[in-house]
């Protein structure tokens, strides 16, 4: 096998197709046609001696080697586009920037952003929803909201909160499924399970829950996994089932009563969420206000959840 590294042509085929799960796709995103990603990709499976794209009736996927190398590749890539997204923000000036974990921007710090925005004047805020953790050298200007060990590769860090865990569903869902209160029978009705991945392990699930309850042998097939909390909960709001919801997550979710808190019991997240931060971040007029505004959401939120 070669090592020297392939072309950069084929290598952007490879990580679209993928990223999106479609070569129709892929040539949609790089405005090139079908045919010329095949042929990338095809220069590639010849340049590194392993097929990469297996066709079926149902599409096209990865094989097993092909999955881990990706997961490599796409990294070099989404390093090249916090790259770029640095060099942008250097040119534009002032502007903040924040970076955080899907699900956290959507469901708990999103909803609250307007109470903040009237103290930036004119400076934009910049919103960046990513799994993948920033390169700290690139971190200038930039906050970064994420989740556990993750704060250790990063300059500075506070702690935002704790969050914990307990069962929601949809009205509708429980008036059809009103066992679904009853720890005993919830095995046996339709859950959704959150998994964020093998860097998450320890995050809870429901066989966690099922132990809490005394159920430590309890068998279950949940009918749907989701890797964001966000999706999880908007299934859950459709009536698709049961999930473990996050307290940060669902709170609107429960004030509007789009979902039902099934159990005053709940689980603790072993690890807090953390705001992180760059050597220079806080060279930005408006760095340390948002700092400190986002310590007392997070601290008011903690309070709030301890009532």
């Amino acid at each position: 096998m070669n090592s020297f590294l392939p072309p950069m042509r084929a290598l952007q085929a490879f990580e679209a197709v993928g990223r999106l799960g479609s070569v129709n796709e892929a040539a949609r995103e790089l405005g090139v046609t079908p045919g010329a990603i095949s042929q990338q990709i095809k220069k590639l499976e010849i340049y590194i001696g392993i097929t990469l794209i297996l066709r079926d009736g149902r599409g096209t996927t990865l094989g097993p080697d092909a999955k881990a190398y990706h997961e490599f590749v796409s990294q070099g890539f989404e390093t090249l586009r916090q790259a770029q997204y640095y060099l942008e923000r250097q040119k534009s000036g002032t502007g903040l920037t924040i970076s955080a974990l899907p699900s956290l921007l959507l469901k708990w710090l999103n909803p609250h952003l307007h109470r903040f925005q009237p103290q930036v004047g004119d400076v934009s805020v910049r919103m960046e929803a990513t799994h993948t953790e920033p390169d700290p050298h690139l971190l200038d200007g930039t906050f970064r909201l994420t989740y556990g060990n993750a704060m250790q590769s990063y300059p500075y860090s506070r702690v935002l909160f704790t969050d914990t865990c307990f069962p929601v569903c949809s009205p509708e869902f429980l008036s059809r499924n009103p066992g679904a209160q009853d720890p005993a029978r919830l095995a046996k009705i339709p859950l959704i399970e959150i998994d964020w991945g093998l860097a998450y392990g320890n995050i809870p699930h429901w066989s966690d829950w099922f132990k809490s309850e005394g159920f430590a042998e309890c068998q279950f097939k949940p009918v749907a996994v989701y890797s964001l909390s966000g999706l999880a909960l908007e299934a859950a709001v459709n009536g698709q089932g049961v999930t473990l919801a996050q307290a940060a997550f669902v709170a609107d979710d429960l004030r509007l009563n789009r979902l039902v808190r099934l159990s005053t019991k709940e689980l603790t997240m072993p690890e807090p969420y953390f705001i992180c931060w760059g050597q220079k971040t806080m060279g930005l007029p408006v760095a340390r206000d948002f700092l400190n505004w986002v310590l007392t959401e997070a601290k008011e939120l903690q309070v709030s959840s301890q009532k």
